[in-house]
């Protein structure tokens, strides 16, 4: 939602707009945001709420760098395949 509120006002505040002439590049945006933010604890609330509860259960959970290092090393490899196959 934040991210299809900034393009709709670069677009001017028209819908159709977006959804016509710039609708790759709300595509393209709009899924770097949702894919990218799983790759910090502070990109995607549910991160930071598990790594939270797993540390009060007793959990050693990974840094804020580590979790990125772990994320980085398997999520960027699928992001790229999924890149290939659905935003073409």
């Amino acid at each position: 939602a934040p991210t299809y509120l900034v393009f709709f006002n670069t677009a001017g505040g028209e819908a159709a707009t977006l959804m016509t002439t710039h609708a790759a590049t709300l595509a393209a945006i709009s899924a770097g945001a949702v894919f990218m933010g799983a790759n910090t604890y502070i990109g995607n609330a549910p991160n930071l709420m598990v790594k939270a509860i797993a540390e009060d259960r007793g959990v050693k959970m990974p840094s804020f760098f580590g979790y990125m290092l772990w994320s980085c090393g398997i999520l960027l490899p699928l992001f790229v395949v999924m890149t290939f196959i659905w935003l073409q």
